[in-house]
């Protein structure tokens, strides 16, 4: 396959420090530019990582008739208009989570979609343990699932961190808990019918600082999740079957340099006891995420989860920020839309 060739928008540290190396590492993928409206930023940032070209706009970027990709990892508020004018000079474009910041706007990208390929960033999807977790599901190694648990934290309380400021969309139900949602749909292969949320604010910033929420996806399965802005580093998936459970040891931010491990446990002994550990080898999920994208604007196979499923996502994003309003369960706007 000819190597899809890159450019990146914004020298955001997603990008300079997981996304692009990741990239890089692939014969698949042929990063050439990085942009961003300082250009001593963007020329740092390619000297750094051995990028050919450095842009001072993103215009200049788009507008390079080399560049068949763009990742675009942009402050969430960002996120669909430079989606939209990447689209519109013919570039397919891989943009981080969430796409939106509510599934209105991310609708807005339905004509776009339909000339170029478009896509939300969620690695964790490409990575073997989320991929070996899900296969152990279907083949009911620990019976009907019926339950998961999701944690996923870390404290910032910078205040210039783009994160802690609800005019551009941050908060963490927006940065983090839309990988709880991601995992109950992944590993319930379903859609939830309703959901209710319990959100407390940053009495300063006004950001969600800690969201819970409980997801009902009918025939008796649950999903909850805890995530939080301002709590120590921590995240785990627990899935519990019937008769038995899977425990994603590290399920957002999979090293790409050790290997990880997942837990598969029938309950026979207390506190763990019966866990059997299966180990996975050293992969990156960006660089098998971008092969993925890479794959499909090749056509060497279909985008597996395109702006259908990223809307879908928003949708249930919406309804947990609603539940907040009305104190109650709040269900899932209906899908409309090709």
């Amino acid at each position: 396959m000819e190597p899809v060739r890159w450019g990146i928008l914004s020298t955001a540290k997603i990008g300079r420090t997981k996304v692009v190396p990741g990239l890089m590492k692939s014969p698949l993928c042929h990063v050439m530019a990085v942009a961003s409206r300082d250009e001593g930023s963007s020329r740092r940032m390619a000297e750094e990582l051995g990028i050919a070209k450095a842009y001072g706009s993103y215009e200049a970027l788009l507008a390079d008739p080399t560049i068949e990709a763009i990742y675009n990892p942009l402050p969430n508020h960002l996120h669909v208009p430079l989606t939209l004018a990447a689209a519109a000079a013919g570039k397919h474009v891989l943009c981080e989570k969430p796409i939106a910041i509510t599934a209105a706007e991310a609708e807005s990208l339905r004509g776009a979609a339909s000339q170029v390929l478009i896509a939300e960033a969620f690695m964790v999807r490409h990575h073997p343990q989320w991929q070996q977790a899900r296969t152990l599901i279907r083949e009911g190694t620990i019976g009907e699932l019926r339950a998961i648990q999701v944690i996923f934290s870390y404290f910032n309380a910078d205040p210039d961190n783009i994160r802690n400021r609800p005019d551009i969309g941050g908060g963490g139900l927006l940065d983090i808990g839309c990988y709880a949602v991601v995992a109950g749909r992944y590993f319930f292969e379903a859609e939830p019918d309703r959901v209710v949320s319990l959100i407390e604010r940053d009495p300063t910033f006004g950001t969600d600082r800690a969201t819970s929420a409980l997801m009902d996806f009918g025939a008796g399965r649950q999903l909850t999740f805890t995530v939080s802005t301002q709590l120590v580093p921590s995240q785990r998936i627990h899935a519990y079957g019937t008769r038995g459970r899977i425990d994603i040891e590290i399920p957002f931010n999979a090293p790409a340099d050790k290997t990880t491990r997942i837990f598969l446990d029938d309950g026979s002994q207390p506190g763990g006891g019966s866990a059997q550990a299966i180990e996975f080898p050293v992969v990156d999920q960006y660089q098998l995420q971008g092969e993925a994208f890479g794959r499909a604007i090749r056509g060497v196979e279909p985008l597996a989860y395109g702006l259908d499923d990223a809307v879908q996502n928003l949708r249930i994003l919406d309804a947990l920020r609603r539940s907040e309003a009305s104190a109650g369960w709040e269900r899932i706007e209906s899908h409309s839309g090709g």
